[in-house]
């Protein structure tokens, strides 16, 4: 299916240099992260404009698009081409998007760095939604998963001031890191990922450095993920969310320590805890 879909594969720096004085008056230089716009069209039509470092555009627009609920199956998409030159991103639909201007009318501003703009949608047909109970996670595999986000090589070690999101196999295994301004964007550059190419979510774990917000929570529970880690704390909405959807939500993840907060039973002891 995804063979079909034709993608640019825009490239752009995602750093850039600066000089900076200190407290000292001493003169050195750093790297921060470069925030630019993209503003995506579908068939023509200004949908919205993503404040993004641009690492993953296409995968960000393909998985803002699901996660959206504005496009269901994506055999209906036949390109999407991102030009940074005028920052924007066309995506071109084999029939277009049905409703478009009543599904896009009401819009949220979310909790999300950057200010992240959801439809109003996105908060229904949750009932809709069925995630396994039997998933489970070892807990050295949690401990494990939070390590390797330590090491990995990242923008946030070099400029700071992004959030990552990452997917692991339920072993622990890094299937995809994305890195940008609001977790937001990096959670759908996954979304994107996995819809091109068909990875189911059931058996994934996901990571954010960001809060578990009602907005994080809808999003992996629509890419069927059942647990979810954080670096960082939850909201009560958040929560709420999570023990209506049957998500696992591990927060405050830091070196072996974590607090799990809903569904407490898919949390395995290794044998040499137990």
């Amino acid at each position: 299916m995804s063979h079909q879909l034709q993608l640019s594969r825009a490239q752009i720096e995602l750093t850039q240099e600066v000089e900076v004085v200190d407290e000292c008056g001493r003169l050195s230089s750093i790297h921060i992260p470069i925030e630019r716009d993209l503003t995506v069209y579908v068939d023509k039509r200004e949908l919205v404009t993503l404040m993004t470092i641009g690492a993953n555009p296409e995968l960000l627009v393909l998985g803002y698009l699901k996660n959206q609920r504005l496009i269901r199956n994506i055999a209906d998409i036949a390109s999407v081409q991102v030009d940074w030159e005028v920052g924007a991103a066309a995506v071109i639909t084999h029939s277009g998007i049905d409703r478009i201007e009543e599904r896009t009318a009401k819009k949220i501003v979310t909790t999300g760095c950057g200010q992240g703009t959801v439809f109003g949608a996105l908060m229904g047909d949750l009932d809709q939604i069925h995630l396994p109970e039997e998933a489970s996670v070892k807990q050295s595999v949690v401990v494990s998963i939070v390590d390797t986000i330590r090491r990995h090589p990242s923008v946030y070690k070099k400029a700071g001031s992004v959030h990552a999101c990452a997917l692991f196999s339920k072993g622990g295994e890094l299937l995809q890191f994305v890195e940008d301004v609001g977790r937001h964007n990096a959670v759908d550059a996954i979304a994107g990922k996995m819809w091109l190419e068909n990875l189911p979510g059931e058996d994934k774990i996901f990571y954010t450095t960001g809060r578990l917000t009602s907005e994080m929570v809808i999003k992996a529970a629509q890419m069927g993920i059942p647990i979810l880690l954080s670096r960082s704390g939850t909201t009560a909405m958040g929560l709420q969310l999570a023990q209506q959807l049957g998500i696992s939500l591990f927060s405050r993840c830091s070196g072996s320590h974590f607090l799990l907060l809903s569904h407490r039973q898919r949390l395995q002891a290794d044998p040499s805890d137990a």
